[in-house]
């Protein structure tokens, strides 16, 4: 009997392929392709299919980069800085005009 997967199910499986990537075991291409398979799997058969190439991770390995800003993070950050930068900009030549 398959077990339906759930939302969170795929969000775990993605945070695993997300730190996969990081460690260099998998390239962009291959992050992007086996993303795809997580949102069109049905399964947790399915979603185990995905990572069952892949070490699993270790507590020490999953504190470690939770306590680290991953690099998604840090380019969520550069933009969030510089949408407040074009924001300040535009209202700074709105004063002037």
């Amino acid at each position: 009997m398959d077990i339906r997967a759930s939302d969170e199910d795929r969000q775990r499986v993605v945070a695993a392929l997300e730190q996969h990537t990081a460690a260099g075991r998998l390239t962009l291409d291959e992050f992007a392709d086996r993303v795809q398979v997580v949102c069109d799997a049905r399964t947790l058969d399915q979603l185990a299919v995905v990572v069952s190439d892949l070490p699993a991770a270790t507590p020490a390995t999953t504190v470690a980069t939770d306590a680290e800003p991953g690099p998604h993070r840090e380019l969520l950050l550069v933009f969030a800085i510089a949408i407040v930068t074009l924001i300040l900009l535009g209202i700074a030549m709105a004063l002037r005009s």
